[in-house]
């Protein structure tokens, strides 16, 4: 049995103080309050400064110079990989391949994996609330292969139809590939479960965690899961990096998908033999710099620890649905507070979300609007788009009333027109 406390509290007003771009002064007087995390997240100097310092004193390229700054380069950067496989529990840093984000991680299967192994006929099965990045590539190896894409259905609030689970895996389905968390619903999806059941009907699966990685632990020995992805960006670090992590005896049968430099053994004029794992994935030069960058990130994240950081969104959220549920013609999609992840999408009554988009910059808050890569998840809900506020580790309860307020203003405006 655990002898650990509850999870540290986080302070998100000394958090700040790591973040220079929060101290951001809007339209001459709006303090920044920036509640776009779900897209991309901001750095602490901790990650600036380790990418500056990686530029200023260790750069060059990895893993191919007899000189001391190859050397150094190279510790670095393979010291990265070993955080990632210890931050997701990976059994060896041969199943983290570093890739310039999520969409290419997916993508990375759909070609290796995917070419090599369906056949016309053979089935994958995604659902409806799948970020693009979950859907295209599957789409495009459903034309190559002559696959067969099904996709599991939501409920009105924003759940999986698990009861139609069984009826959707058959002997035909090769590959599961779901979100860990919507990108547009903030729905926390049971993968466990899932993967389980996928596994009990032969196929494999691949988990987008890109809304997972940066909000609560991961740990793909107790997933089970046979491939995952996630980015850098979504979670204090630099753009242009992501992970794929597979299982080694997947990833090790599998053909490379990029060919170039670094991923290969030999090479003669008619053919070559690819390097073992994690190389045979990483053609040409990596992402050094974002790569070593994140490394930090993820030191910053474990000196919080994610469950203090998923208990602090917690908060936040269930103070956004109260504020927000409480302002009439406002409409929140998806589940409940206490069944989602810091996600808070709405839509205004008689106002599109461009428009409260607009307004709400003009009061210093930054949301995102539009179908945020999931249309046909849109078409599900009968909406064309949406405005959606996403939370991190420093946000405050005091920017949730800033967003309250903008929205106010916003009705405002439009009842005057």
């Amino acid at each position: 049995m655990s002898t650990a406390g509850p999870p540290a509290t986080l302070d998100p007003y000394a958090i700040r103080e790591d973040f220079p771009i929060l101290s951001t002064v809007l339209h001459g007087d709006k303090p920044l309050v920036f509640l776009d995390n779900a897209a991309s997240t901001q750095h602490p100097r901790q990650v600036i400064g380790a990418l500056t310092e990686m530029y200023e004193k260790h750069y060059a390229n990895v893993h191919r110079g007899i000189h001391w700054l190859s050397e150094q380069s190279t510790d670095l950067y393979e010291q990265t990989r070993e955080k990632v496989r210890a931050f997701i529990n990976a059994a060896m840093t041969e199943e983290i391949i570093f890739t310039p984000g999520t969409t290419a991680s997916i993508n990375t299967i759909a070609r290796s994996w995917g070419d090599a192994h369906l056949t016309p006929g053979d089935e994958i099965l995604l659902s409806v609330m799948e970020h693009h990045s979950n859907l295209v590539p599957w789409q495009q190896l459903a034309e190559r292969q002559g696959a067969v894409l099904r996709h599991l259905p939501i409920t009105d609030d924003g759940h999986l139809v698990l009861d139609q689970l069984d009826e959707l895996l058959t002997e035909r389905t090769k590959l599961v590939s779901l979100t860990s968390i919507s990108n547009v619903l903030g729905t926390v999806n049971p993968i466990r479960e899932i993967t389980r059941r996928a596994h009990d009907a032969g196929a494999l699966v691949l988990i987008d965690a890109a809304q997972h990685a940066p909000h609560l632990p991961l740990d793909v020995a107790e997933l089970g899961c046979d491939f995952l992805a996630f980015s850098g960006h979504k979670m204090l670090g630099p753009s242009g990096v992501g992970v794929l992590y597979g299982r080694a005896e997947i990833l090790d049968a599998l053909p490379p998908f990029l060919g170039g430099g670094s991923m290969i053994n030999s090479v003669q004029l008619d053919r070559f033999t690819p390097a073992d794992l994690p190389a045979k994935f990483e053609a040409g030069t990596p992402p050094i710099a974002p790569a070593i960058a994140l490394g930090a990130a993820i030191d910053y994240l474990n000196n919080l620890g994610l469950e203090a950081v998923h208990q602090h969104e917690v908060q936040l959220t269930r103070y956004a649905h109260d504020l927000l549920e409480g302002i009439a013609g406002v409409q929140i999609l998806g589940p409940r507070a206490e069944e989602k992840a810091g996600i808070v999408t709405f839509v205004l009554e008689g106002i599109h979300a461009h428009d409260v988009a607009h307004l709400l910059d003009r009061q210093g808050v930054a949301v995102r609007a539009g179908h945020h890569c999931t249309q046909p998840l849109h078409d599900r809900l009968g909406v064309t788009a949406t405005s959606r506020a996403s939370f991190y580790l420093y946000n405050t309860l005091a920017e949730i009333d800033q967003l309250g307020d903008a929205i106010l203003h916003a009705q405002h405006v439009f009842r005057r027109r």
